[in-house]
């Protein structure tokens, strides 16, 4: 009597390299948390995080790029240090920066739902100037609105002071943020040529 095994595959290649993919940009933006710098302005830290959010919702995609970001905040809740400065801990995710944190999956997603025009991926290096900035731009404006209401709220902050120390004391940061990723895409069409 003899018996007959075949091969099965419990994930599909597709799948497993995205996971993998998302597991790797969640990485990323925990190594770019490091990269502290004070704002005078602000309650709350520069930190080079949303540059890994673009860069997530860039090459990873409208439902990829937000998983790689639930990632990231899963691992900071469970007790990785990922979050700015090497912090870690649920109470990162209701402290001042709570709405920021809260808002890298949304902002991934709507970045890359405009660079890819969709769900369906398509090559991020194919995407005109304005279309990858346009999609930062609205990204930027999704953190900062969630990041406002988190910060108003936490701190008891009227609106205007709420904008003020959430979102206008990033702005300078928040370009040379933009245009760095501008940077990373157009080199990566520039090696791939």
């Amino acid at each position: 009597m003899s018996t007959r095994t075949e091969s099965v595959d419990l994930v599909g290649d597709e799948a497993a390299t995205n996971l993998a993919r998302a597991a790797l940009f969640a990485a990323l933006v925990g190594a770019f948390a490091y990269v502290t710098f004070p704002n005078p302005v602000s309650p709350v830290s520069v930190t080079l995080q949303v540059l890994g959010v673009f860069l997530a919702g860039i090459y990873l995609g409208p439902a990829w790029g937000p998983a790689a970001l639930v990632c990231y905040l899963a691992a900071g809740a469970l007790g990785a240090p990922v979050f700015e400065g090497g912090s870690a801990g649920v109470g990162q995710l209701l402290g001042q920066s709570a709405g920021y944190l809260w808002s890298y999956p949304l902002a991934a997603g709507v970045v890359g739902a405009v660079v890819h025009r969709g769900t369906a991926l398509r090559d991020p290096a194919s995407a005109g100037l304005a279309t990858l900035v346009g999609a930062m731009v609205l990204g930027t404006a999704v953190i900062y609105a969630l990041g406002v209401a988190g910060l108003a709220l936490v701190l008891s902050l009227g609106p205007v002071e709420a904008v003020t120390v959430g979102a206008v004391a990033f702005l300078p940061a928040e370009a040379l943020k933009i245009a760095a990723a501008v940077g990373i895409v157009r080199s990566d069409a520039i090696a791939a040529a």
